[in-house]
């Protein structure tokens, strides 16, 4: 499978869906059960999911493909770290959500850099 295949684009809009709904199911959570920190990371969640969805729909380049994975391992490293401190009382592993976090400005610096990628022709 690469990123180029409809197969990439169906896991990116996979991946959006699936963060889209965690989100939503982590705010409900977070507003009966409590846990800034369960609040954060559904915030970040519903934030990032319509990106998953807009790269995997559209006609992206290569490498707006590889930025996007780069952003979702950051994220699913940043927030998984979060909600681990408020469901399990301990961090995911040490430095996961200081990785997370620099997975993620790296991705979204990534997504910006794919905009000066020359097109194949």
């Amino acid at each position: 499978m690469t990123l180029a295949d409809p197969i990439g684009s169906r896991l990116l809009v996979t991946a959006g869906g699936l963060l889209g709904a965690a989100g939503v199911a982590l705010s409900a959570a977070a507003a009966h059960r409590g846990g800034a920190f369960t609040g954060t990371a559904a915030s970040f969640l519903l934030m990032h999911a319509p990106v998953f969805l807009a790269i995997g729909l559209a006609d992206a380049n290569r490498w707006l493909r590889m930025a996007s994975l780069v952003l979702l391992v950051g994220l699913l490293l940043f927030a998984g770290d979060l909600l681990a401190r408020d469901f399990w009382g301990s961090r995911l592993f040490p430095m996961s959500a200081p990785i997370g976090g620099t997975l993620l400005i790296a991705g979204w610096l990534a997504i910006a850099a794919s905009a000066l990628a020359r097109p194949r022709s």
